[in-house]
Order: C-alpha cells, then sequence, then structure tokens
C-alpha cells in the first residue's frame, strides 16, 4: 500500500511547525499566523525588546533542475514580502536555513522580470555551468542552517535592561 501523498498547504504547514519546533527547542517562543499575510511566525527572544517575523517556505523532497538536471533543493519566494527573516525548509531531511530578507535577495539566483518572485536553490551534487565555474552546492549554505544562526541573528536589538 503507498503512503498517501499530502497536499501543498500541508507541506507548508508542516514547514512551518517544523520551524516552530527548532525555534522552541532554541529557547524562542514563537506563534503562526493565522492568515496569510506574507508573515507566518513571529517569534519573540526572552529578554528582547522586539518581536520577529518570518515567511516559511517549505519543499518536501529535492527536484530536479529544470525537470531533468541534477538533483536540487528550490524556492520561490516573494521578494518583498513584509517578513523580516525567510526560513527555507527541506522537509525530506528536516533542515532549515534562516535568511534576513535582504540576504535572501542577494542569493537567489534567479529573478524573473516581473520582480514578483525570486528564486533560491541549492544543489546536491557537484554541477559546473558551462564556463566552468561552480554553481551554489548546499554545502556553501551551511552557515545559514537554523541552529548556527539562531538565536543571534534574532537577537540583533539589545535586550530589556
Amino acid at each position: 500500500m503507498n503512503a498517501p501523498s499530502i497536499t501543498r498547504a500541508q507541506i507548508g504547514r508542516c514547514g512551518e511547525l517544523l520551524t516552530q519546533y527548532r525555534l522552541l527547542r532554541l529557547g524562542i517562543d514563537s506563534a503562526l499566523m493565522t492568515t496569510d499575510s506574507g508573515v507566518d511566525l513571529v517569534a519573540y527572544v526572552p529578554g528582547y525588546r522586539e518581536a520577529r517575523t518570518i515567511q516559511v517556505k517549505t519543499i518536501e523532497k529535492p527536484a530536479a533542475a529544470g525537470g531533468r538536471g541534477k538533483t536540487e533543493l528550490t524556492w520561490w519566494f516573494a521578494p518583498h514580502c513584509p517578513a523580516e527573516f525567510v526560513a527555507f525548509v527541506s522537509l525530506h531531511t528536516e533542515q532549515i536555513w534562516i535568511f534576513t530578507l535582504a540576504e535572501a535577495n542577494e542569493l537567489a539566483q534567479q529573478r524573473p522580470a516581473h520582480g514578483l518572485k525570486a528564486h533560491l536553490y541549492m544543489h546536491l551534487e557537484d554541477v559546473r555551468t558551462r564556463s566552468g565555474h561552480a554553481r551554489t552546492h548546499v554545502d556553501h549554505f551551511d552557515d545559514f542552517l537554523i541552529e548556527r544562526r539562531l538565536p543571534a541573528v534574532l537577537m540583533n536589538s539589545p535586550p530589556d535592561a
């Protein structure tokens, strides 16, 4: 018997809940938003003055680049979303990378002309472009893994006195 497939909405909710769980394991309280306004989670670090907003983008598993290429993790996101941070979640490995919105925009490899979406991807295999330059490999993003970035990245405002 095949396992039931889950919907895109369920994949998204899994990513939000996984991110919320990992934040809590790091001592950071967060709450899910009830409406889709471009912010999925509001996080609060005890002892700090401001809450932080996070957009969560989730994929279930890697995909072939362009449908036939090498395997990659790939997410589309809104480059002008109201959240301060974007968390990129891969459910198959339960890995989470977190970027400021500015970092996500800077590192996105594709930005269609209409400017409504940006594309961030991470190759799982070594891939070379026609010109011989290495493309972005998942290992290049290790410093953005949630355990390495938090809570420091959320605590960029001075603590309460």
